[in-house]
């Protein structure tokens, strides 16, 4: 049997940053349900302190997209409010 491969958090979002989005596109964005279901599966077992190592190193791709995207929204939010970061 094949097992077909989890998406990276990091290579979605690379992927849509790669579709050059509009700022209202950006503004929107969320990952999409497949990842945000694993997401927070893994912060039902990082709550319950069950994470394996590699569970853990998943978890951190995911506040780091996380972390990437906010500030992107942010920075989009204040050039379009004409303040600059």
């Amino acid at each position: 049997m094949i097992e077909m491969a989890v998406r990276n958090p990091l290579d979605e979002v690379t992927d849509f940053l790669a579709t050059a989005p509009t700022d209202e596109e950006l503004l929107d964005y969320k990952i999409s349900d497949d990842l945000q279901a694993r997401l927070h599966h893994l912060l039902d077992l990082n709550g319950e302190g069950e994470l394996n190592d590699c569970e853990k190193r998943k978890l951190e791709d995911y506040l780091r997209a996380n972390r990437m995207m906010a500030s992107l929204k942010v920075q989009t939010r204040l050039r379009l409010k004409g303040i600059e970061a």
